[in-house]
């Protein structure tokens, strides 16, 4: 039987800044292991059905009341919106990069769900072997331990050189659709926005090429990222598994991206308060859809 004590708060801290130094240093040894390790053997990818999508939802939100998550993304989101939000107020021409910066967690998430994916992944194994989790966030740093570590990181980084190339487009089309004449005011932009040949020049282009980069970015992440913590494979065997389970999956896979898609704008809709809900349920979500899309290793005996 085991004794369950009470530990004081000092304790507690000094177990998860334990946990966050243990998985700092793992952080360093798998740089060389990426570089060694690009390419490993191709893995199978299993065919979903769109019904899929449903449990794969309420598996998410399963993790997300698990852990609430919200928390740590109000922590992220408000701090960040408020910046945006200011900058806009304080510098009109600031106003036109307000959506291309929202809209851009589409092609952010999967990199800034990493730590999600670890949670699911965890909770998943102690689920499984009727474990009692622990519940503590710190424990999503255990995903720093990861051979494929470095992988993670540079996969992340292609994202946020993706993310910038994004923004520099959506402004590149704002002034070619409507030139370097200044912005008066919020209610005229809105104005010119919706009243004008311009402004829905720079609607339709500026959704149809914001389409395309979250197309690539699915494409390169649907799976690649979880795969990266779940199993010690190369980088761009990663990436190419991700390719492939779209192109087994290209009608479900495309209704995901949809269901991300609106989820996200829907949640933003009321002052952005719906994100530290949407995203974590989606990121968590994204864990399970992982497990339909590669069939899991067979257990060893």
């Amino acid at each position: 039987m085991d004794v369950q004590t009470i530990r004081n708060p000092v304790e507690c801290v000094i177990d998860e800044l334990r946990e966050v130094a243990t998985g700092v240093a793992g952080a360093g040894r798998s740089i060389g292991h990426t570089s060694t390790h690009l390419f490993s053997r191709p893995l199978a990818v299993s065919k979903i059905e769109l019904s899929d999508l449903k449990e794969v939802l309420a598996s998410g939100f399963d993790d997300f009341m698990a852990y609430r998550t919200d928390i740590v993304f109000l922590l992220l989101i408000y701090p960040l919106a408020s910046l945006a939000i200011g900058a806009a107020a304080l510098h009109h021409e600031f106003i036109p990069m307000l959506f291309p910066i929202v809209s851009g967690s589409v092609i952010m998430g999967p990199f800034v769900g990493v730590v999600l994916y670890e949670l699911s992944r965890r909770r998943e194994i102690n689920l499984t072997r009727h474990h009692v989790d622990s519940h503590s966030w710190a424990n999503a740093l255990s995903v720093t331990r990861r051979r494929n570590f470095g992988a993670i990181m540079l996969l992340g980084l292609m994202l946020v050189a993706m993310y910038l190339v994004w923004l520099g487009t959506a402004f590149w089309i704002y002034r070619v659709t409507h030139g370097p004449q200044a912005i008066e005011s919020v209610g005229r932009f809105v104005a010119d926005l919706f009243l004008t040949q311009a402004g829905w020049w720079l609607i339709g282009i500026g959704l149809a090429v914001g389409f395309l980069f979250a197309v690539l970015a699915l494409m390169m992440t649907v799976v690649s990222f979880p795969l990266l913590i779940d199993r010690d494979v190369g980088l761009g065997t990663a990436v190419q598994t991700s390719f492939r389970a779209v192109r087994a999956n290209p009608l479900p896979i495309a209704a995901w991206g949809l269901v991300v898609a609106g989820g996200l704008v829907v949640a933003a809709i009321p002052l952005l308060i719906g994100l530290a809900i949407a995203m974590p349920v989606l990121c968590h979500a994204s864990w399970h859809l992982y497990r339909k899309l590669v069939p899991r290793l067979p257990a060893a005996h």
